[in-house]
């Protein structure tokens, strides 16, 4: 059984956190400037040293410094000796950096099959009718054998659709070229923001986050989202996706003496605004369910209200930094906070929100009994690590140190959907020089014409069918007379020439 950690203290009280039930999730609120990201590395730090690998999206650049030992100061002890706080245990934390664009650390990436089509399509934005499409797109690769797994495969794929929607229309339903081509500007988007990047092999191994070190600590991952955060859909869906990663493959283990993993979710209201119906259950089944799996989950925001009625029901533990209440909005949010914590008779929550200095915070986590303790208004302990980032120099070390240096650099592409659908196109185009069959059932005598209409629109019309819209039909029409004319001329010519 592994002590409770302290976190923060007042004059009367210690708050400390249990580590069997660490897994019972938790929130950490407040507005911007009171101290959030210093209690996160707080509680980072504290799980780590109990031997728990992290997981943490890194939004400005602050929590580099985990991977550097602190340096007190005299103001630093100053503030501590005044406050009552001990000094910590300095250090610095084992640290594996990754990033989805591969700059400020070891590459991240998942095949579109494995992101599905609920999750592409909320971070595509898409409506119920073009999700619809894109989930015969998969459900058409899953039958035939085809790999989706990159945006180029996605593309290749939603082509072969539109291509056969009528051969389609009888299996899968109708198929809209409207719908496709939403889908597909929609890719543009997603491509313009690099997600290109993040679709393809080799993908990541769920394991690669759980590493705990021969000294007993558990590896902190940081995710660089700086640049990340300028794609919040991207974003939220990514982070998503890992939960829903570790669900699938970690066992189930009941209520352990430490979590297995702790998983970070710092800006959370990226996750839910906006998000369909379906994606909010999914995200709220896998919050309670994970738990069995030994994996704790912690929702970093602004205020609880971002947080879905749903999902901030399963979070136990529960740390409320400072609201500021200028406008009735404003104060409406500072009591929905206050109502979310458990009451203390002795003190007026809703009062306290709005005057807690910078590191100091309202605690309420879980005792032994699995409830939620009376709220306390505390300070925040300090953290071992370095307050603020790393230097580029610190930050190269620690990359080139890395175990998995070489694992993730390198993009592999193998045959998937694009190469199996690009060869075929091709053997059709062969098929069709040695007067083999056209493909849709054009008949192979179309000749000038078939390629003059091939030449103007493609082999898709602007109504989904290869030459089958309205324009390449009246197209059809006015070559055929226009050939019919030269050839008649040409007869005409000759036959005056013989008289």
């Amino acid at each position: 059984m592994i002590d409770p950690v302290v976190i923060a203290r007042n004059a009367q009280f210690e708050t400390a956190l249990i580590p069997r039930l660490a897994n019972r999730h938790g929130c950490i609120t407040g507005a911007t400037g009171t101290g959030k990201t210093v209690t996160l590395q707080v509680l980072v730090e504290q799980f780590s040293r109990m031997g728990t690998p992290v997981f943490v999206a890194d939004v400005k650049g602050d929590l580099s410094g985990l991977s550097q030992a602190g340096v007190p100061s005299p103001k630093f002890v100053e503030r501590l000796q005044r406050l009552g706080l001990p000094e910590p245990q300095y250090g610095a934390c084992p640290v594996t950096f990754w990033d989805i664009f591969g700059e400020q650390g070891h590459p991240v990436r998942a095949t579109v099959s494995d992101m599905g089509p609920l999750l592409l399509a909320r971070m595509l934005e898409l409506n119920a009718t073009q999700e619809g499409v894109l989930n015969m797109v998969f459900r058409l690769a899953d039958d035939e054998g085809h790999l989706i797994l990159d945006l180029k495969d996605l593309r290749a794929m939603l082509q072969e659709v539109a291509d056969r929607a009528a051969e389609l229309r009888t299996r899968y339903g109708n198929v809209s070229a409207a719908s496709v081509g939403a889908i597909q500007r929609s890719l543009l988007r997603l491509e313009a923001q690099g997600a290109e990047h993040f679709f393809g092999e080799p993908m990541l191994d769920i394991f690669d986050l759980m590493r705990t070190l021969p000294q007993g600590q558990g590896m902190v991952n940081i995710l660089a989202a700086n640049k990340l955060m300028q794609s919040p859909r991207l974003y939220g869906v990514f982070l998503l996706w890992i939960l829903a990663e570790l669900f699938e493959q970690l066992p189930e283990v009941g209520d352990p003496d430490k979590p297995r993993f702790v998983f970070f979710f710092d800006e959370a209201h990226l996750l839910f605004n906006d998000a369909p119906d379906a994606l909010l259950q999914q995200i709220e089944q896998v919050v309670r369910l994970i738990r069995s799996k030994g994996v704790g989950v912690y929702f970093v925001t602004q205020n609880p209200a971002d947080i879905p009625d749903t999902v901030l029901g399963q979070l136990g533990n529960r740390i409320q930094h400072a609201l500021r209440a200028f406008t009735p909005r404003d104060q409406k949010a500072v009591r929905t906070a206050a109502d979310t914590m458990r009451p203390n008779p002795d003190l007026d929550i809703a009062a306290a929100i709005t005057e807690l200095g910078v590191g100091e915070a309202l605690v309420s986590l879980l005792d032994d009994k699995g409830s939620p303790s009376v709220t306390q208004r505390v300070f925040m302990m300090a953290p071992g690590s370095r307050i603020g980032p790393a230097t580029p120099a610190e930050l190269q070390a620690v990359r080139q140190a890395s175990m998995l240096g070489g694992k993730y650099e390198q993009t592999i592409d193998r045959e998937s959907a694009y190469e199996v659908l690009l060869k075929r196109a091709q053997n059709r185009v062969v098929d069709n020089g040695k007067g083999g069959a056209v493909q849709g059932g054009a008949a192979a005598d179309d000749g000038l014409v078939g390629q003059v209409s091939d030449f103007l629109f493609g082999s898709t019309g602007p109504r989904g069918g290869r030459r089958d819209g309205v324009v390449q039909s009246a197209v059809k029409s006015a070559i055929r007379s226009t050939a019919t004319q030269l050839v008649r001329g040409m007869l005409g010519a000759l036959i005056g020439r013989r008289r």
